[in-house]
């Protein structure tokens, strides 16, 4: 399991994530741009944490995001955490009601 960066429960953080979910009315923005009303659960960094460390705490580079579309920003975070679902091969069988006339 990946370690959560100690940045993420710092007090500073907190307090911008919940600026930027207010600033976006708990909104998600990708969803809106695409006409869609989607709550927002989670801040997303458009430039990226780990490469532009002196943007974490910007407004302007965090957008609200619901779980959906951050997989999709992120789809490398989602490799290898769930167990991979087993093919089964499912038998059809066709039924027939028995109809009795009374």
């Amino acid at each position: 399991m990946k370690k959560v960066n100690p940045f993420y429960k710092s007090v500073s953080w907190l307090k911008c994530r919940e600026t930027a979910l207010i600033r976006d009315h708990y909104l998600c923005r990708p969803c809106l741009r695409n006409e869609r009303l989607t709550s927002a659960e989670i801040v997303h960094h458009i430039k990226e944490l780990e490469r532009y460390p002196e943007l974490g705490l910007t407004l302007d580079n965090l957008e609200s995001v619901c779980a959906s579309c951050h997989n999709k920003l992120h789809p490398e975070k989602g490799k290898g955490n769930k167990p991979e679902l087993k093919k089964r091969k499912v038998r059809v069988i066709e039924v027939k009601a028995n109809i009795e006339r009374w």
